[in-house]
């Protein structure tokens, strides 16, 4: 009787145990819709759910633009509402002229989606139409390009406008798989184990190549001291005041992680410098915010690694968020057609 016993006892804790170890692999997993993503050059990542609740963008929408709102009339589906999660892969073009220009993109998209009417959407659009893996993928040409589109389950979409159609149907038989936390491509295996815990949106790889113009990283008409195929894990982790930035560098030597330290240390000067000018044009919320933002911009070298931290004030998200279009009237609307991105 007490060794009936005993043995219960190590089969009870034998399953907790087994529980405990995939409640724990699926918890430090990558997201799915990350999961999905086919090889490629950099992964973005963002949940929009924490950042909807910290701005409350949804509130502020966006003007739409006529081919955006037959969209939203034709699908049910308003993107500020009903996205919770979207992933996007960038894909070097080796023609940077050519009608994708220097990226291309694969993308995830997670939310709430009304299926039978955005199967009716995306037919009337699309000039052809394949069955692969018992879905259905729409390819709809755009300015040159092919984007091709699959609902892969009642909350999941998957696209990508590379020119042919092996991304997507790599997206479609990682979804078969997606239960596995150990799915992924090479780019997630290698180095998201090095994003931060509980962060909301995060990218590795080269992740400049967006902001790229003649092999140098551009924002906002800013060149930074960084080469475009530098890589990084950027990361941010919603805080109850503020968004925690962090950047890090992973350079091929201690000497380029403190050349790129170095640099960029001299950038974030010259931007605390100027700052107190700014301040003098700017709302005093605005630029409080401002200040609070510039003064957490800290550099570091950790070996072969350069990082950049900085925290985002939540009212300066907020005012990021908030449309143009509230601000100044009688601008032009935007052309905010969802699948813009995929078919750029």
């Amino acid at each position: 009787m007490r060794k009936r016993t005993r043995y219960s006892l190590l089969v009870v804790l034998a399953l907790v145990g087994a529980l405990a170890v995939a409640v724990w692999l699926r918890k430090t997993a990558p997201p799915e819709a990350a999961r999905l993503l086919p090889e490629s050059d950099a992964i973005v990542y963002v949940d929009l759910r924490p950042l909807r609740l910290a701005t409350h963008f949804e509130r502020n929408p966006v003007p739409h633009g006529p081919e955006y709102q037959l969209f939203v009339d034709s699908t049910g589906i308003d993107p500020e509402r009903d996205l919770d999660g979207v992933a996007f892969a960038l894909h070097r073009m080796d023609d940077p002229n050519g009608p994708n220009g220097p990226v291309a993109y694969s993308e995830v998209f997670e939310g709430r989606f009304d299926g039978a009417r955005l199967a009716h959407y995306l037919g009337g659009l699309a000039a052809s139409q394949e069955e692969y893996e018992g879905h259905i993928v729409y390819t709809i040409p755009i300015e040159g390009r092919q984007l091709r589109i699959a609902q892969l389950g009642y909350d999941t979409l998957a696209a990508s406008n590379m020119p042919t159609s092996e991304q997507i149907h790599t997206m479609l038989d990682r979804y078969r798989a997606a239960a596995s936390p150990f799915s992924g491509s090479s780019l997630l295996a290698a180095h998201y184990r090095d994003v931060p815990l509980l962060s909301g949106a995060w990218a590795i790889g080269h992740v400049g190549l967006p902001f790229s113009e003649k092999g140098r990283i551009q924002v906002l008409g800013m060149e930074l001291p960084l080469a475009e195929d530098a890589t990084f894990v950027v990361s941010l982790r919603y805080g109850v005041s503020a968004l925690h930035l962090r950047a890090e560098q992973f350079a091929a030597s201690e000497a380029d992680a403190a050349r790129s330290a170095q640099a960029l240390s001299g950038l974030v000067q010259l931007i605390q410098a100027i700052q107190p000018k700014a301040q003098g044009r700017a709302d005093k919320p605005d630029a409080d915010a401002l200040r609070e933002f510039t003064s957490s911009l800290k550099i570091e070298q950790h070996k072969d690694r350069m990082v950049l931290t900085a925290n985002l004030p939540v009212d300066l998200m907020k005012k990021l968020a908030t449309p143009m279009g509230d601000a100044v009237s009688g601008t032009p609307e935007a052309d905010t057609n969802p699948g813009s991105g995929a078919g750029r």
